[in-house]
């Protein structure tokens, strides 16, 4: 399988495990307020949602002023949404950066991002999707580590667990 194509969908399965997890949870956990880098397991959510969506849009070409011109109302609906919807949400946006990969001829063709702040970064595909992967690999251990200082245990998410899990398909 192509390590891109390989990558998208550990992170894919890393979050339908995540949400799996907090389901089993009490449903106080997912918005409680906690001292730790977010104050929730909701605004870790939402982060890594908007930053997959900017991605996405920027990996597509899209004008940065304009991805942000839309985050206001995006922050918005992802503040108002239950973890279902969240969870909905992540899985939609997880089917088209799998539409996005499957249609490119070459995931490592050369491709040009422009940021307002940072500048020009010249890089390919499948290193800007290996950064969302690893981008979401970073906050779900944010996750893990506020569901175990409100008492309760995290989910194994790492990635050798996701291999295994493939041998058991």
């Amino acid at each position: 399988m192509d390590k891109t194509v390989q990558l998208q969908k550990f992170n894919v399965w890393a979050n339908d495990k995540v949400f799996e997890h907090l389901k089993t949870l009490p449903l106080e956990i997912y918005r409680k307020e906690t001292q730790s880098v977010f104050p929730s397991v909701s605004a870790v959510l939402i982060h890594m949602y908007q930053v997959d969506y900017v991605w996405l849009k920027a990996i597509k070409g899209e004008d940065f002023n304009d991805i942000v011109a839309t985050l206001g109302q995006l922050t918005d609906d992802l503040q108002a949404a239950s973890l279902d919807e969240l969870e909905f949400k992540f899985k939609e946006l997880s089917r088209k950066y799998d539409s996005f990969i499957s249609g490119q001829t070459d995931i490592t063709s050369q491709t040009t991002i422009r940021h307002p702040h940072f500048g020009t970064l010249e890089s390919n595909y499948a290193e800007l999707i290996q950064h969302v992967v690893n981008h979401g690999t970073y906050h779900r251990g944010h996750i893990s580590a506020i569901i175990n200082q409100l008492g309760h245990k995290g989910v194994s998410i790492d990635y050798i667990f996701y291999l295994y899990s493939l041998q058991h398909q």
